[in-house]
């Protein structure tokens, strides 16, 4: 997907999530591992438009909201601003980040990680935000488990009527999974005289458990955890919603 066509779906993704539902929903299972490792620095990678970053800093955190897209992150500004304490930063998971070690904690969640091109991007991702971390810093990463579902048939999840830049639209939300790989589906009508519509599948990586927890240990972390939900349910291939892997940056000798 180009950038110029997630800029133009961006907004789409925005008007199904549910914010202060979903925060509400994760924030605890953060609250937990953040204060595990002691956190006062965290960095949120492909941070999106920055509602998990500026949850973090109403908690008295520093953070860094560090994402690819600049529409993204313009969106962050405007909603949440820059102050002391919560910086925006343009760059990509799989770059360094300078100075290393300046975090506590790093989170890579919403599936970005599957967005990767390859799985060549997805491990020097890994190697990245673990070289970010402190010794005793903690990960989390979160993917959809496209295990679960059936191979073909797009599941559709939601649909939505919302106001888009190009009107009043309504939009449908789904997702398949082809082999290894799955898709978002997205399709979009402006509800005008006449009716248009537009759509979009967005691919991405099939990540398997045992394949992150790897490359993670190939990056110089431990898996501690992996769970398949945020109320701290264990992980199940065939029937968990989500893959979170929470692991460890070893303390040094």
């Amino acid at each position: 997907m180009s950038e110029s066509d997630w800029d133009e779906f961006s907004e789409c993704y925005e008007a199904f999530i549910d914010w202060p539902k979903r925060l509400a929903h994760e924030a605890p299972f953060y609250r937990r591992v953040f204060a595990d490792c002691d956190a006062a620095d965290v960095l949120d990678a492909a941070c999106g438009t920055g509602h998990h970053a500026a949850m973090f800093h109403s908690w008295g955190l520093r953070v860094e909201g560090a994402d690819i897209n600049p529409a993204m992150l313009e969106r962050a500004r405007q909603a949440f601003g820059e102050p002391g304490g919560l910086q925006w930063i343009c760059r990509g998971f799989a770059e360094p980040v300078r100075p290393a070690g300046r975090f506590q904690a790093a989170i890579c969640v919403g599936n970005s990680l599957a967005l990767a091109a390859d799985c060549g991007v997805v491990q020097t991702a890994l190697r990245q935000l673990v070289a970010a971390l402190q010794p005793g810093g903690v990960l989390v990463l979160h993917v959809l488990n496209v295990w679960r579902l059936p191979d073909g048939p797009c599941v559709w999840q939601k649909g939505v009527r919302t106001t888009l830049r190009q009107g009043p639209s309504v939009v449908l939300k789904g997702v398949h999974r082809q082999g290894a790989g799955g898709y978002v589906d997205l399709v979009v009508v402006q509800l005008a005289d006449p009716l248009t519509f537009r759509s979009t599948s967005v691919p991405f990586l099939g990540l398997e458990a045992m394949q992150l927890q790897e490359w993670v240990q190939a990056a110089g972390a431990t898996t501690q955890a992996l769970y398949g939900g945020y109320h701290g349910e264990p992980y199940e291939r065939e029937t968990s919603t989500d893959l979170i892997v929470v692991a460890g940056k070893p303390q040094t000798p």
